[in-house]
């Protein structure tokens, strides 16, 4: 009960201090693209876009790693599992203010230098089809690309966490059973100890994706924030969590509600994914044999 009414009282809260933005702007807010505090015009559409393509790249990349290694520390020997777990469990004691001075000064310049110049120039990506729509103006080394990274290492410790728990309370039976029926460690893995833990899994990747969408410090070093639609993954743009902490010190009046109508926009941006996530569970439950 607690817990609901916090939830509850937070969107009162926002919604009470949001309520000028709505009435001044309308539903329109959400797709105007200006953020002009000279003319107290404001729109949410870059920080929406700029917001999901910073967790979708972290997502992208956090995934496929947070799943390689919590099955390798599910399967390695104790003596190697303890010190590699107690590794991958320090990197989420490492504060965001602490990533976002490492990415502005060690991963901005690797992007610059070596990162971007391989990927547009050396391999020809940039005079593909559709390269400049995708890398947009690059050169900088601040952007999208390099936001979406230091989220991926920041998600990636509570990711494997949970999924590393999944795996290793998946029942040793279903395991023998699928290596006695000739499955290799690889086929156990996708068609057994993955659908018993899908609800963890997936739960773990949440977590992750709840981390990524309101990140605010690492982001806010090095995405550049200007407040433009994303024209690339190596483009600079802000995020709604960035814009936040960047703007809301010294905002009044107009620019101050439409920053609690962004707040309002982020959280309802979050239950929306759980949402989601709800709904799949219940529709896929049938097929992986569970009562929901």
């Amino acid at each position: 009960m607690i817990a609901l009414l916090l939830t509850v009282g937070i969107f009162v809260q926002l919604s009470i201090h949001a309520a000028e933005a709505w009435q001044h702007f309308g539903i329109s807010f959400l797709w105007s693209s200006e953020w002009d505090p000279a003319i107290d015009s404001y729109g949410a559409l870059p920080h929406i876009q700029g917001s999901l393509m910073t967790t979708a790249l972290a997502l992208i990349v956090a995934i496929p790693l947070s799943f390689s290694v919590a099955l390798l520390l599910s399967e390695t020997p104790e003596w190697l599992n303890r010190p590699l777990s107690q590794c991958v469990d320090l990197l989420a004691a490492v504060p965001s203010v602490i990533y976002g001075m490492w990415g502005l000064f060690v991963l901005v310049p690797l992007m610059q230098d070596y990162v971007q110049p391989f990927l547009l120039e050396s391999l020809g990506l940039l005079y593909m089809p559709g390269g400049e729509w995708l890398f947009g103006e690059g050169g900088s080394g601040f952007g999208f690309m390099t936001a979406g990274v230091i989220l991926a290492l920041m998600i990636l410790p509570y990711m494997s966490a949970v999924m590393r728990d999944v795996f290793r309370m998946t029942p040793h039976m279903l395991k023998e059973s699928a290596y006695g029926l000739g499955s290799t460690r690889l086929e156990t893995t996708l068609y057994v100890v993955l659908r018993y833990g899908i609800r963890g899994i997936i739960g773990g990747i949440f977590i992750g994706m709840g981390r990524a969408l309101g990140e605010t410090m690492a982001v806010l070093f090095v995405i550049g924030n200007l407040m433009e639609s994303p024209a690339g993954l190596f483009s600079c743009g802000t995020t709604i969590a960035a814009t936040l902490a960047n703007n809301f010190a010294e905002a009044t009046g107009l620019q101050q509600s439409a920053l609690f109508a962004l707040g309002m926009v982020l959280m309802a941006m979050s239950f929306g994914i759980q949402l989601l996530t709800r709904y799949y569970l219940a529709r896929t439950c049938a097929s992986r044999g569970e009562n929901y």
